[in-house]
């Protein structure tokens, strides 16, 4: 079967917030209530669809796993700086666990490169956790580059990454990145 990756229609929002939730499901630790609100945040495709552009990866119409683009604004314009004019945000990116390994993140994040580029965009952002140590193993190979962690006032840490768009699916840009 061939993987296709395309915004997420209508009837298939709940199916994809079910797969990414389930994907983040390994990073809850006993008690962390937070992380528990946030597995209900990522499940909920439908109040962010309207506002960013969600991906699914498909299998025989199977929803292996989905990412999050924002593009023009932010999907917690309160929680978020702004989106500078030429940058693309990640978000929520999850793949099923027993889909993994199979190059489903690999397409999900072509595929978010090749949306931003066609809107213009000259790099791509995102952000993950100490946790999601698998994760920042494929954005380092993909030519992103750390930038100064976001940290929040409880303690909570998010790692920033950045790199380049230049031409075609998972080409680093040559060039200087702009700062943040």
């Amino acid at each position: 079967m061939t993987i296709e990756v395309r915004p997420v229609r209508q009837g298939e929002r709940a199916e994809a917030g079910r797969v990414t939730a389930l994907a983040y499901r390994e990073f809850v630790r006993p008690g962390e209530q937070a992380w528990e609100e946030y597995l209900d945040h990522i499940a909920d495709v439908d109040s962010r669809a309207d506002r960013a552009i969600v991906l699914v990866a498909i299998e025989d119409g199977r929803i292996l796993g989905s990412a999050t683009l924002e593009l023009g604004a932010r999907i917690d314009p309160d929680e978020d700086p702004p989106l500078a004019t030429d940058e693309a945000h990640i978000r929520m990116l999850g793949v099923d666990p027993d889909e993994r390994g199979r190059g489903v993140a690999r397409a999900l994040m072509d595929a978010c490169f090749d949306e931003a580029r066609s809107h213009g965009k000259r790099r791509m952002s995102l952000h993950t956790t100490q946790r999601m140590s698998t994760a920042q193993a494929m954005y380092e190979r993909l030519g992103f580059e750390r930038l100064p962690d976001r940290v929040f006032p409880d303690g909570f840490v998010l790692l920033t990454y950045e790199r380049a768009l230049g031409e075609g699916p998972g080409v680093v840009g040559a060039g200087s990145r702009s700062p943040t």
